[in-house]
């Protein structure tokens, strides 16, 4: 905003009679520029006249360098140059980023250095204190040569490489087959550390093709399976002829319950690792004892609403909110509204009691108490807000997931009544086979383009897989990449966001002893390296991997 100075006005449309007689004024005091010099405008003669101090306008050929641009009649009048022994605040102005978008090149003459990038100042004061603590999905992680277990679905994986991934296509037929019976056998490949000609490889491709492989349940081939929240708009049109027909819906859910209970069974005696439950309003992950470092079965839901969780306590399944119990402490140091509203609905269970002091007195009839409905509402209200969200997930452990099994095959509301998903039972994913379930295929495809660069153009090479990727098809296909590529690719991860929170830590007796997880597991169709990370306790919270980069055969990773 301009500076209020008495006697000048802004408005250059009509200016006051005292502007004027000092614009004149100046004209003529003022000496002829000189030969090759611009002459200033009249609007900044006038703001000059008036007494404002501003930066010094820069004159066409003056010091032999090109004439800037026009100055941006938007910006502040009050911006006055530095002085000379004051140090600049950022880096010379060679080592600038380029300004954004949003900046155009008058704007960026007129506007000081401190004014261009105002969030340059903070985040390197935010740099330089050692007390400030960063959240999880800013902080970039240390060289690794493995990376972090994710237990998130992810939808879409596009890996890029300055060599070829012309080895993942086009596979022969007898390579396919042999990676169809690799996985069904659960073989062990190990690849060397480097391959010179990987399209010759058959080793490799082979076990490229047992990484792509996953296990669905139900399988409709017309009909997309996954993602199933947030999925209506694909399903619109689809045919469904289950969706008016009672006695069809009864046949698809009792060969579903048949295949969901084959599933825990194979977990629960340790001969599957994991398997997923997708609805249309909420997905479960199931993981076998020993994995994520927990010496029980524990299953997460991920997002619940309060209506589930009453039916959950009804039907008499233990279950915790781990986000909840974590963010209460946290949020009581921050002073943040939900933890001020959890602080709340602790305190409001003993409110009643909290008038006893009123009778003592002898005042109670003359105080108006909150009944116990409105203190109910109250209580109602805090556990509604955190529904759809994140801080909703839900712990279930040990043998409650046996019931919790029960309650799912039970429980009217997980199959829709209306809409596109009306009638379908949830779709049931699995690393490997089990009662009922189809064998799918992730669908992979390289590309080769040209990319601009300081010489030229260069060949980038980039590899998209597509589906469900799970968190062993993750690890197995960078495993394989990692030889493949030797030792040098990135990638880009897309995540399902409903399964990020499965990355939180979860409290619980945790287990020690590797060998005897990787001896009691040994049968779970997983590679040993891949049921060894996948046994390490979750550290990414509720975000997820998103960015990959590995250099050396070092990992370096972003959330």
């Amino acid at each position: 905003m301009a500076l209020s100075v008495p006697g000048y006005s802004p408005s250059f449309k009509k200016p006051p009679e005292t502007l004027r007689l000092r614009r004149k004024r100046a004209r003529s005091l003022r000496a002829p520029p000189l030969p090759g010099e611009r002459p200033e405008p009249a609007p900044r003669r006038a703001a000059l006249a008036a007494g404002l101090l501003l930066r010094p306008f820069p004159a066409a050929g003056r010091g032999g360098g090109p004439a800037a641009a026009p100055r941006n009649p938007f910006a502040r009048l009050d911006n006055r140059p530095r002085a000379a022994a004051e140090p600049p605040d950022g880096p010379p102005r060679g080592q600038e980023e380029a300004p954004g978008p949003f900046l155009d090149a008058n704007q960026e003459n007129d506007l000081l250095p401190e004014e261009k990038f105002p969030e340059r100042t903070a985040d390197t004061e935010l740099l330089q204190a050692p007390h400030i603590s960063f959240s999880e999905s800013d902080i970039p992680s240390s060289d690794s040569t493995e990376l972090p277990v994710d237990w998130s679905i992810k939808t879409r994986l596009l890996f890029t490489s300055s060599q070829p991934f012309t080895w993942a296509d086009h596979l022969k037929a007898q390579e396919e087959a042999q990676g169809v019976v690799q996985h069904c056998r659960a073989t062990e490949v190990t690849l060397p550390q480097s391959i010179q000609d990987p399209k010759l490889s058959t080793e490799l491709r082979c076990a490229f093709q047992q990484s792509l492989i996953y296990w669905l349940h139900p399988a409709f081939p017309w009909l997309p399976l996954f993602p199933r929240i947030g999925a209506d708009r694909k399903m619109a049109g689809k045919a469904s002829p289950w969706s008016n027909d009672e006695t069809l819906q009864h046949i698809l859910m009792s060969d579903w319950s048949v295949s969901f209970t084959s599933l825990y069974n194979l977990l629960k005696t340790k001969l599957c690792p994991y398997f997923y439950v997708c609805t249309y309003q909420f997905t479960v992950l199931f993981r076998a004892a020993g994995l994520a470092g927990n010496d029980v079965i524990t299953a997460l839901i991920s997002p619940t609403t309060r209506g589930l969780r009453e039916a959950m306590k009804n039907e008499g399944i233990e279950f915790s909110l781990p986000l909840i119990k974590e963010n209460g402490h946290e949020k009581k140091a921050s002073a943040t509204t939900l933890g001020h509203e959890e602080e709340q609905a602790v305190s409001d269970e003993d409110e009643e009691e909290s008038f006893s002091w009123l009778e003592e007195m002898g005042v109670q009839d003359k105080i108006k108490k909150p009944d116990i409905l409105s203190i109910k509402l109250r209580k109602e209200k805090h556990e509604v807000q955190m529904d759809h969200r994140p801080e909703s997930v839900v712990l279930v452990k040990g043998m409650n997931t046996f019931t919790l099994l029960n309650f799912l095959i039970n429980c009217k509301s997980l199959i829709a009544t209306s809409g596109p998903q009306a009638g379908l039972p949830p779709t049931l994913l699995s690393p490997i086979a089990f009662r009922g379930a189809t064998m799918q295929m992730l669908k992979a495809r390289s590309v080769n383009v040209k990319t601009q660069a300081l010489s030229g153009y260069k060949d980038q090479f980039s590899l998209e897989i597509t589906g469900p990727i799970m968190p062993h098809s993750l690890h197995s296909v960078t495993m394989l990449l990692k030889s493949s590529q030797s030792g040098s690719f990135s990638a880009g991860l897309y995540t399902h966001e409903p399964t990020a929170v499965f990355n939180i830590w979860l409290p619980g007796k945790k287990v020690q002893d590797k060998e005897t997880v990787h001896e009691e597991l040994a049968n779970c169709g997983l590679h040993p390296k891949t049921l060894d990370q996948l046994s390490q306790t979750a550290m990414l919270g509720k975000s997820s991997l998103r960015h990959v980069k590995m250099s050396d055969y070092i990992y370096n990773w972003r959330s």
